[in-house]
């Protein structure tokens, strides 16, 4: 008498293996995509306020709050300004 049932048909553990590996596949996915998913429509992108400037803004107010800052000497501020008024 055959005992198929102790084989999986001539699989052997390597079906475990595979069927292990594959739910694993699936679980993660679902959870990347749920985790993608919400990140996508939190907001919390790569949006970078820091750096964002009003299209109102001109570069010589850019200027000035990057001198107000301290990113600029008092001579780079006053040789952009120059070069800016042309």
């Amino acid at each position: 008498m055959m005992w198929w049932g102790q084989h999986m048909n001539g699989f052997g553990w390597g079906a475990w293996l595979l069927g292990g590996l594959m739910m694993l596949v699936f679980w993660g996915g679902i959870i990347a995509l749920v985790f993608f998913s919400i990140r996508a429509f939190s907001g919390s992108g790569n949006c970078n306020t820091a750096h964002s400037t009003n299209s109102s803004e001109t570069a010589l107010d850019i200027l000035k709050q990057r001198y107000a800052r301290g990113e600029l000497s008092k001579e780079e501020f006053e040789t952009i300004r120059e070069d800016l008024k042309i």
